[in-house]
């Protein structure tokens, strides 16, 4: 199964209308991501908790790691740069995690408030490598915009 964008916008739309606790919000987005496709492996977040140093939120799957500093793997390099980390081979990318061995391939979001401050990283894992495409990073930056934007 794949993700049907229009419908998980809707779902999730419908899910966090009139809430505004973040954690609350990651939790479904996280859930709801995750089910919505056979690809996704891990999906959740790393909330910035400290300056430069993300730690780990709300997630499906296994277990991930607990602490990112800024400075290391994908997570990191969306944090620092705040921009969308497209990545076809993890072990291609410098620096790179490795929170699960089983990890090929790997999409990765900042995630900002409504006021425009980073609170946090999406992070979305797959088995499979170059499985995500440039219209998964595009909907799902769509998707957080309109719940954590708001």
């Amino acid at each position: 199964m794949q993700v049907n964008y229009e419908t998980l916008h809707q779902t999730i739309a419908a899910l966090t209308e009139d809430e505004d606790d973040e954690v609350a919000l990651m939790a479904t987005v996280a859930c709801e991501v995750h089910h919505s496709d056979d690809r996704f492996d891990w999906t959740g977040f790393y909330r910035v908790t400290a300056p430069e140093l993300l730690k780990i939120g709300p997630y499906q799957g296994g277990h991930g790691c607990l602490v990112i500093p800024f400075d290391r793997g994908v997570c990191g390099a969306a944090a620092r740069t705040g921009a969308v980390q497209l990545v076809p081979d993890v072990d291609a990318f410098p620096g790179h995690i490795a929170c699960a061995s089983s990890t090929r391939s790997e999409l990765v979001l900042p995630v900002f408030n409504r006021t425009g401050a980073l609170i946090g990283v999406f992070d979305i894992d797959s088995n499979q490598p170059d499985i995500f495409t440039q219209t998964d990073a595009s909907q799902m930056q769509k998707m957080l915009k309109m719940v954590f934007e708001k």
